[in-house]
């Protein structure tokens, strides 16, 4: 049986990262991975849905490209979404072989094949070819299973017109009437996506607004958008069949409405991957698997970063879970922060998020700050005047507690938030740091100088 210090079960975010630091620190390393290198995220989420993003990002201007002063001779167009997809597979391929590479710079050997974790640790690995498994034995094992789409436990969701986030990436077809199940950051992502190529689009959301988990300022303004894209938008819906039909297919939900399409997407969350621990006796939280803040799992010399403890379902907040469960693994004794990770929706406009909310800091002493995007010059200049950076210090300390944006470029500044609330910087500081001219950051040091009175490119507020 083949030993290593290290086996990592899983190959996204957490399970390559860990993998790769292990070996950046002269560990012997094997990881295990079923699919390509990359997980959900490179293969199935993150970047897919970008490139697509981009896409529908293109299509928006090409509309309004007119009072820009350019004019196009032939100003029509068509959207070939399947030479789109293919183009989205290039993408991902190009970033599957750059983690291959890493991999293999730091010594890294990879089994692809599924794997089960047993009692005392040993891994076995069940190729397709084989039924016979492979048994791999790490001092220690990290356990990065990821997580996978929730489908509803309703009649009718396992419907072929019915599809996951992944699903739909790989549609060969385009999905003309698309319901989508669930308005948070997939379902508003996918949204923006199919209604710029041309889908009539629904959305589907038990709660009551868009984005429920943001600042509902943000959800506002963003729905007010979608309104003028189109979009329709039900809330406090939910789901109780899906029926087939000569059409397509239909919702019904539990007033008795029904919603028409010919697909329909479920963005109703995530739930954690556990196949490959199904055999164990873990301590679990939620559904997920619970983990110290060494990410330590309740059996000792298992650690478990990433999607599958449930902690935060973030590609970015894996990467340092995976990094960090390495290192502990190792010998060292570190510990997650998870206090200032970024929340980001991409498309047209952007929302971001870090920290505390102003909802959340109610009951606290403190002052708001808040910078309208269509008075910074880069936004107006680009044709992007929508939104606003708002950020919530403590009235007393200056501490920023929370920003929260939504507009041009904010998924860039909301790191500059970041690094600045964990290194401690206060609203006094930020306000008087100098940022360049015209950029969209510097709505970040005037919302500062809002919240501390002193904007000068904002109107005098009247008094009370």
């Amino acid at each position: 049986m083949q030993e290593y210090d290290i086996v990592v079960v899983g190959g996204g975010p957490a399970g390559y990262v860990a993998a790769i630091r292990a070996g950046q620190l002269g560990a012997g390393v094997c990881l295990v991975e079923s699919e390509q290198p990359g997980g959900t995220c490179l293969n199935h989420g993150c970047i897919p849905t970008k490139t697509l993003l981009h896409n529908a990002d293109f299509v928006r201007e090409l509309q309004k490209i007119k009072r820009r002063g350019i004019t196009i001779a032939d100003p029509s167009f068509t959207v070939d979404f399947p030479a789109m997809l293919k183009q989205k597979d290039v993408v991902v391929k190009k970033l599957v072989i750059g983690v291959t590479s890493l991999l293999k710079s730091h010594g890294v050997e990879v089994l692809q094949g599924r794997a089960v974790i047993e009692k005392d640790l040993t891994v076995a690995v069940y190729s397709s070819e084989n039924n016979t498994p492979t048994k791999i034995r790490g001092k220690k094992v990290i356990f990065a299973g990821g997580s996978e789409a929730v489908r509803l436990p309703i009649p009718g969701i396992n419907s072929l017109h019915v599809l996951t986030s992944r699903e739909i990436l790989a549609l060969p077809e385009f999905p003309q009437k698309l319901v989508i199940l669930g308005g948070g950051v997939i379902g508003v992502e996918m949204a923006r996506i199919f209604s710029a190529l041309g889908a009539e689009v629904t959305i589907l959301e038990l709660a009551g607004r868009l984005l429920p988990f943001f600042d509902p300022e943000i959800s506002k303004e963003l729905a007010a958008g979608f309104k003028k894209e189109k979009i329709a938008m039900h809330f406090g819906v939910r789901a109780a069949e899906i029926r087939e039909t000569p059409e397509g297919i239909e919702v019904l939900t539990s007033d008795g409405s029904v919603f028409a399409g010919t697909h329909v997407l479920v963005c109703t969350g995530r739930k954690a991957n556990l196949a490959a621990v199904e055999n164990l006796e873990l301590k679990m939280e939620r559904g997920f698997v619970w983990v110290d803040p060494q990410m330590q799992t309740s059996i000792p010399g298992l650690y478990a970063p990433g999607d599958v403890n449930g902690r935060c379902m973030l590609a970015h907040a894996a990467f340092k879970m995976g990094e960090i469960a390495a290192e502990n693994a190792l010998g060292a004794k570190k510990e997650v922060v998870l206090q200032y990770v970024p929340q980001i929706l991409y498309g047209n406009p952007e929302a971001a998020s870090v920290g505390l909310t102003e909802e959340e800091t109610r009951n606290r002493a403190c002052c708001v700050g808040r910078f309208p995007m269509i008075a910074n010059g880069r936004a107006l200049a680009s044709d992007q005047g929508t939104g606003f950076v708002k950020i919530i210090g403590d009235k007393q300390s200056g501490e920023i507690l929370g920003v929260q944006m939504l507009g041009f470029n904010v998924s860039e500044i909301v790191n500059e938030a970041a690094v600045l609330m964990r290194a401690g910087v206060t609203l006094h500081q930020l306000a008087e740091t100098i940022h360049g001219h015209p950029t969209c950051s510097e709505a970040l040091m005037e919302a500062a100088a809002d919240a501390l009175g002193k904007s000068v490119h904002l109107p005098k507020k009247s008094p009370g």
